[in-house]
């Protein structure tokens, strides 16, 4: 996870945090808490970055990045995007190809993740962006009137990221 320098007082808690958290994600694909625990290990196959459940639904792990408008780095959430067969397969293929980000076009895909703070995110329209080995995939929301899809072009502030701290920390989600 990556820190802002700046600390803040947070409501939820009352406490100060010495830094303020740039990024929050999902450690699985929401789908993933549909198949019952004891299921999971012969259902699912994955790891950090890739994620494939009953053969047929495939996924990878990517970052949506929102400008911070009066920052100097972008606020991260590490999220989930279900890709087609064929596309996860070519992704598969690249993804220890150095140069990958030059051989592999955007790619079609819907945001896997429910994102707390905003109106449901599940199956917003994405692209997959891939970049460098070592680097996850940029992901581009579909420029709709959503809330996330708005803050992804626009940016947000400081201020609010530390609202999204705060919600965090009252849902207990704190990363």
């Amino acid at each position: 996870m990556s820190k802002h320098i700046e600390g803040f007082f947070c409501k939820c808690c009352g406490k100060y945090h010495d830094e303020l958290p740039m990024s929050y994600g999902s450690p699985v694909p929401d789908y993933f808490y549909d198949i019952p625990t004891e299921e999971q290990e012969s259902r699912v196959e994955m790891n950090e970055d890739l994620c494939i459940i009953d053969d047929e639904h495939f996924f990878i792990r990517g970052c949506i990045e929102i400008p911070i408008v009066d920052g100097n780095e972008p606020f991260i959430w590490d999220v989930w995007i279900s890709l087609s067969e064929a596309n996860f397969n070519k992704t598969n293929d690249y993804w220890e190809v150095e140069g990958r980000e030059k051989e592999l076009e955007p790619m079609f895909g819907w945001l896997s993740t429910s994102i707390p703070c905003y109106p449901e995110t599940l199956n917003l329209k994405t692209m997959v962006h891939t970049r460098s080995v070592g680097v996850s995939p940029f992901i581009e929301l579909e420029p709709t009137s959503h809330p996330l899809a708005v803050e992804q072009r626009e940016g947000i502030t400081i201020e609010r990221v530390k609202l999204i701290s705060e919600e965090l920390c009252e849902g207990g989600e704190q990363q």
